[in-house]
């Protein structure tokens, strides 16, 4: 046995996140650890590395009990985790991220010329060797970020690797690269726990389950053993019917229409949304989805083209334009552009339209509160009241509140970046019905989303991207003709 955790218990003030937990990971074995947002799974894998410290309970190593009392500790026993939430250093490049802390030296003074190699070579293994070592890793998307944090991790030899949500901000082939790191590490003997909601991945990748609920450990399966129905009845302590909602699009006028878009990556962008329309955004990462979005949106520059919102010209310079003609936007990243973490559920859900419920430069308390508690519970928002630091809820949670906040303006328009990245099955079926009933009302939605499932299942139509510039548009298609469509085998 590789790593036995055994009775582990953790809180937090007066709120028991882990109560009497136990985990246990074999060499060269995959095995996904799962739950709804808020069941302890992050917490769990922290203490596993010395972010936390267990209240109670035990960790063996290789058979030995060992007191892991900080991330020195958990590296020395060849423990390594790639957090859900990045830990880039923005201005550093992308190699200063990779090694620092370990650079390696000649005579006490930084060997740049071999740490700049050493970066190219963990890249190259993931294969993404184009990225510039020198880059400021602040300058990159998301899905790049998420790859050199992989790339660190790999750099340290780790035989315990933890990947906490590693694929939800990478394109299916991004994914596919990173499954055959993983096949290969586990040939290697080294344990991998694979922390995710998107099953899909996890009965093709992993060998075992274990599954939390509430901070409690409620039992491990076989892969084999098991089906998607038991893991989510393990998961939620409920039956969840369908996985995704039945579509009953009634399309209206059209309301947002794109003609010969371009921003200094996208070009050639042409496609029109209706009232009470999905438009699904699909494409490889870097292909220019999000760039659509943004340009519409007024924070990237629009080069040329022409956009219309309900017949007449929108030329938004700015995000605050955009959000008063009526276009709301739920950003991919929701920490850093969705949410001001150090206010409150409150705050954070009126924040797009703070001047309804001001008057004469007050803001009438009682009036928001009436609107977030209703939001809240429309939202199913767990949260301990409205005054909670969104900080403090979990990433499903927080993500529920990113929407509510954009329904405050009753949006004409809605644009969603990856709206249930690190969302659990429950949250995301939530989320979903929250989409269909939008699209009801006559909102015309458009959603960029790296899940094919996800994008196939609630879109009326898709618009393929790649390399910048629009692959075509389809009112029916297959997973296969969007990804072919993707990678450019459609002329």
């Amino acid at each position: 046995m590789l790593i036995q955790m055994s009775g582990i218990s953790k809180a937090f003030g007066p709120v028991k996140v882990l109560e009497g937990v136990e985990f246990a990971l074999e060499r060269g074995e995959i095995h996904a650890l799962m739950g709804e947002n808020g069941a302890g799974k992050s917490t769990l894998m922290k203490i596993l590395c010395g972010v936390y410290q267990a209240d109670a309970g035990t960790i063996a190593v290789d058979g030995k009990h060992t007191p892991i009392k900080n991330t020195s500790d958990a590296e020395k026993l060849g423990i390594a985790i790639i957090h859900q939430e990045l830990n880039l250093i923005p201005q550093l490049s992308v190699m200063e991220n990779m090694f620092l802390g370990r650079e390696p030296r000649h005579f006490g003074i930084i060997n740049t010329i071999k740490m700049r190699e050493q970066c190219l070579e963990y890249l190259k293994l993931l294969g993404i060797e184009n990225l510039d070592p020198d880059v400021e890793a602040g300058t990159l998307s998301i899905g790049q970020q998420q790859m050199v944090e992989i790339a660190k991790a790999l750099s340290l030899n780790a035989q315990t690797l933890i990947m906490d949500e590693p694929t939800a901000a990478l394109s299916e082939r991004e994914t596919e690269k990173l499954f055959g790191i993983i096949t290969d590490l586990k040939s290697r003997g080294v344990g991998i726990v694979y922390v995710s909601h998107r099953m899909e991945e996890i009965f093709k990748i992993c060998d075992k389950i274990s599954v939390l609920r509430d901070g409690q450990f409620v039992g491990e399966r076989e892969i084999v053993k098991t089906n998607f129905d038991e893991i989510v009845r393990m998961m939620v302590g409920r039956e969840i019917g369908d996985r995704f909602p039945v579509r009953n699009a009634t399309l209206g006028e059209v309301r947002l229409k794109v003609s010969d878009l371009a921003d200094a990556t996208i070009s050639g962008i042409n496609f029109d949304v209706r009232a009470g329309e999905v438009l699904g955004i699909a494409g490889l990462m870097g292909a220019g989805r999000s760039e659509i979005l943004k340009t519409i949106f007024g924070i990237n520059r629009k080069v040329s083209g022409q956009i219309e919102l309900d017949g007449k010209a929108l030329n938004a310079t700015s995000p605050s334009e955009a959000i008063a003609a009526g276009i709301g936007f739920v950003t991919e990243d929701r920490k850093s552009q969705g949410l001001v973490l150090g206010l409150s559920v409150r705050e954070n859900a009126t924040l797009a339209n703070l001047s309804k419920y001001a008057r004469f430069g007050v803001i009438n308390h009682a009036e928001q509160m009436a609107v977030v508690q209703r939001e809240i519970e429309r939202m199913h928002i767990r949260t301990r009241d409205a005054e909670l630091e969104v900080k403090s809820l979990s990433g499903g949670n927080q993500q529920k509140v990113v929407f509510a906040k954009w329904l405050g303006i009753a949006p004409k328009v809605l644009f969603l970046d990856e709206p249930t990245r690190g969302v659990d099955v429950g949250g995301k079926a939530e989320i979903y019905q929250i989409i269909n009933e939008l699209a009801q009302s006559g909102v015309a939605i458009v959603m960029v989303s790296s899940e094919l499932p996800e994008v196939l299942a609630m879109s009326d139509r898709i618009l393929v991207m790649h390399q910048g510039r629009q692959a075509g548009i389809f009112a029916q298609a297959s997973a296969e003709t969007i990804m072919t469509a993707a990678t450019g085998g459609l002329k």
